[in-house]
């Protein structure tokens, strides 16, 4: 049977019988089943993860309509995500896709899935145990950058030495934040070290500002993912908590585990 509709890529997985049930249950963001598409012969089998979805809204000029509508954005990001997460539970090797990966046809999505094979399969060889851990680390909301905080000016109120002395208390507390700045930030180096030390392989993702960083208090002053076995997940969380333990000035927040996005090099659509 001839397939023309556009299909939605997830991610890439070898094709097994439990990945296949696992797919066959979930659904994807415009409500479509999933599936599991790759070339029917080749060994190992290696699949894309793919739901079916209408011209109307996934060719190309209404694509890139919704790519620059941020209700759209969140929605998709929330069922692209959901699909990922199902499937790694699986406990299958994930390599989720970029968002909006989207082949004209199956055949198309079987073809660019056959060109990188050889590339695909070396990155599932080495997250095959391994998963994502996210780790955010805060400076609290009374110790801020320097940059954020400059030198009071000189004051221009004299006499009896008041404008003065509020002057020097100014400066203080200045010095006394600049101190405490200093220190968190070499806690926070110790603290990735240890994180490091933990982990095969970190990225290093920019540090959250402004309505990025949403309601979380403090400044972020690391925003790192780091690819960890899947049997030292407790360890890895335990170690960083305890690394940032009774610091002054030091938060930290551990996240997932996750499917691997931040290790995974995603293909370019062909739609």
């Amino acid at each position: 049977m001839t397939d023309s509709h556009p299909v939605y890529a997830y991610a890439v997985l070898r094709r097994t019988p439990e990945a296949t049930a696992v797919a066959a249950q979930l659904r994807g963001l415009a409500g479509e089943p999933i599936h599991l598409v790759g070339p029917p012969t080749a060994t190992p089998p290696l699949a894309f993860a793919v739901g079916r979805v209408p011209s109307a809204d996934y060719g190309d000029a209404p694509l890139r309509a919704h790519l620059e509508d941020l209700d759209w954005m969140e929605s998709t990001v929330r069922s692209h995500h959901a699909v990922v997460s199902a499937l790694a539970a699986s406990g299958a090797a994930v390599l989720p896709l970029r968002l909006a990966t989207v082949y004209r046809d199956e055949a198309d999505a079987r073809e660019a899935l056959d060109t990188r094979r050889a590339y695909f399969l070396s990155l599932l060889d080495r997250l095959t145990g391994h998963v994502e851990l996210g780790v955010k680390i805060y400076a609290t909301p009374d110790i801020t950058p320097p940059e954020a905080a400059p030198e009071p000016a000189r004051d221009t109120v004299t006499g009896l030495g008041v404008g003065r002395a509020c002057l020097a208390i100014r400066r203080r507390r200045h010095r006394r934040n600049e101190e405490a700045w200093r220190a968190v930030v070499q806690a926070a180096a110790r603290l990735t070290e240890t994180a490091g030390a933990l982990a095969v392989d970190r990225v290093a993702h920019t540090p959250e500002r402004g309505s990025l960083a949403g309601s979380a208090p403090g400044t972020n002053m690391g925003n790192d993912a780091y690819l960890v076995p899947r049997e030292r997940v407790g360890a890895f969380r335990t170690g960083v908590l305890a690394a940032a333990r009774g610091v002054p000035g030091l938060r930290v927040e551990v996240t997932g585990p996750w499917a691997p996005y931040s290790f995974a090099l995603q293909p370019e659509p062909a739609a």
